[in-house]
């Protein structure tokens, strides 16, 4: 009895010893190396190939090249806004045809730059306009400051300033008590400025 029990023991761990020993010839069947960058095309799928390493993508490095492009495009996008703007191209004739600006700036009379940079603030759906932006002539070059507010929504825009600052920091006042805007009721809103006009509009109709 006791004979019998040591053999069936010992069959056991003499199976046991055997399906360890094939798992590990199964674990350490070698491996085809992994394609290289530059290899020739891949004629056969195996199924012992190597997986290639993945290397982690550095986003240190172009996040922040990514956030400044975007900046910069945004910013771009905002003064092309306002360049195409026609409050601009109504202030550029009107400063075209003054007498004033004529003499001081000469003939000619455009942006100073070929990019031109309209700072300042322009919305005139809360009738707020206030922007500068450089110009020159045949004669001299200066920078020009437009104002304007609407007190009511049905109101008319007042200038209340519209000048030019020389280079040595004096203004060259243009309105000189006449408004030459006083005609106009409302500058002509862009596509975006009419939208939430009427977007507006909407709301309180409901």
């Amino acid at each position: 009895m006791w004979s019998r029990l040591v053999r069936r023991r010992a069959l056991i761990s003499l199976r046991n010893q055997s399906t360890t020993t094939t798992r590990n010839q199964i674990q350490r069947r070698t491996l085809v190396s992994a394609p290289k960058p530059g290899d020739g095309p891949l004629m056969e799928r195996r199924p012992d190939r190597e997986l290639p390493s993945i290397t982690g993508f550095r986003w240190a490095r172009t996040l922040p090249i990514f956030v400044v492009l975007i900046a910069a495009s945004s910013v771009a996008i905002f003064n092309y806004q306002k360049l195409s703007s026609p409050v601009v191209a109504s202030t550029l004739y009107a400063l075209r045809t003054n007498e004033k600006a004529r003499e001081y700036l000469g003939d000619e009379i455009y942006f100073k730059h070929q990019i031109p940079w309209i700072s300042g603030q322009m919305n005139q759906l809360r009738g707020r306009i206030d922007i500068r932006f450089p110009v020159k002539g045949t004669r001299n070059t200066a920078v020009m400051r437009f104002a304007s507010f609407r007190p009511t929504p049905k109101g008319v825009f007042e200038t209340t300033e519209w000048s030019l600052e020389r280079p040595d920091g004096t203004k060259l006042d243009l309105l000189d008590g006449e408004d030459p805007f006083k005609a106009i009721s409302a500058f002509p809103m862009d596509e975006d400025e009419r939208e939430e006009q009427t977007r507006g509009f909407r709301q309180q109709l409901k």
